[in-house]
């Protein structure tokens, strides 16, 4: 059901904390983003962002499905003022969490916002009754698969063709033990770094 994580292959730019050139404005970017939870009022901005990442966007009328489940799905939004500049969505199944969506706006990648969102996500998800969590990515974007191995995912599998709209394969990751101890030490240690000065 998911997109691209992350943002998609094609276009060049996924958000992977950016590269030396960016980091000097990293964290007053950073500082000036908040994660709050999808609502009615964020679909414009999001959907529009979806359709500028993805040759097959999801509706607005999914992602208003997908907010609807409150009891298993945890969707938000990260805003700058009152811009929505990226987004993230977890499904729950049993003691397992399924990233269906990490996605930032296109002209906002590589600013560190994508790490923000799957900090928030990974830090509530324990809370929900998450102790592992997948997400399908790309075989492409290699940018990506940086990220997620920061946050201890590794890869499981392949789901062949998962993209129809190109018919790429996903590898499918996993990370376990989300609501242990060193897990919670690891994601410390992420922020940690991506909030300290360049």
């Amino acid at each position: 059901m998911a997109g691209d994580i992350l943002g998609p292959a094609s276009s060049g730019v996924p958000d992977d904390d950016g590269g030396a050139e960016d980091r000097g404005r990293l964290p007053d970017v950073l500082g000036a983003v908040q994660i709050v939870p999808l609502r009615r009022r964020h679909l414009r901005p999001v959907v529009r962002i979806e359709e500028d990442a993805y040759p097959r966007p999801w509706s607005a009328t999914l992602f208003l499905s997908e907010i609807a489940q409150r009891s298993s799905r945890r969707y938000t939004v990260a805003v700058i003022g009152p811009m929505v500049v990226g987004y993230c969505g977890l499904m729950l199944v049993g003691d397992e969490g399924h990233v269906t969506t990490l996605t930032v706006d296109p002209r906002w990648q590589q600013r560190g916002i994508g790490t923000l969102l799957l900090l928030d996500l990974a830090r509530a998800a324990p809370g929900l009754g998450a102790r592992h969590l997948t997400l399908e990515v790309r075989v492409s974007n290699t940018a990506a698969h940086v990220v997620y191995r920061r946050f201890g995912f590794a890869p499981a599998g392949v789901r062949k063709n998962y993209y129809p709209e190109t018919g790429e394969d996903a590898i499918v990751m996993w990370v376990r033990d989300i609501d242990s101890p060193v897990y919670s030490d690891r994601l410390s240690g992420i922020e940690s770094r991506l909030r300290a000065p360049q």
